[in-house]
């Protein structure tokens, strides 16, 4: 049913749901694991404090152990995996990866819910309005 499952996450303990959701899923399809940080360059929180270019590689490289993480967690169940970080809008790179690589799922886990999200949505619920694919939202059980 499904061969590739995009696992989005940014590390966060909210996102952990999602990582665990999507390694289950990818293991009883065996399918092929693709798991996604986006460094967010757009965030208003970025834009105040204005990040610099060491700041921002920080974070790309926070991305990798974090997409290394999921890969290495995918290997110990016999999954391939992929590590991906991506840097812009989260929801917009997410969806756009799950179409570029004919991503047959996209799992995230559930956000918190912010000042700033309240206002202008969390990145999970742009991803279901815009993504093409199935999107599964894991919250902890």
């Amino acid at each position: 049913m499904y061969d590739t499952v995009l696992i989005a996450t940014d590390g966060s303990d909210e996102a952990e749901a999602g990582i665990e959701y999507g390694l289950d899923v990818a293991e009883a399809m065996d399918a092929t694991v693709h798991a996604l940080y986006v460094v967010e360059t757009k965030a208003t929180y970025i834009l105040t404090v204005g990040l610099s270019d060491d700041e921002l590689e920080a974070y790309r490289e926070y991305g990798e152990e974090v997409v290394t993480d999921v890969v290495e967690r995918a290997a110990e169940r016999g999954l391939e995996g992929r590590g991906i970080v991506k840097t812009g809008r989260p929801a917009e790179e997410i969806v756009d990866y799950a179409e570029r690589n004919d991503v047959d799922v996209v799992v995230l886990g559930k956000q918190g819910h912010g000042a700033i999200d309240r206002h202008l949505g969390s990145t999970p619920e742009k991803v279901v309005r815009m993504a093409d694919a199935p999107v599964t939202v894991a919250a902890e059980r």
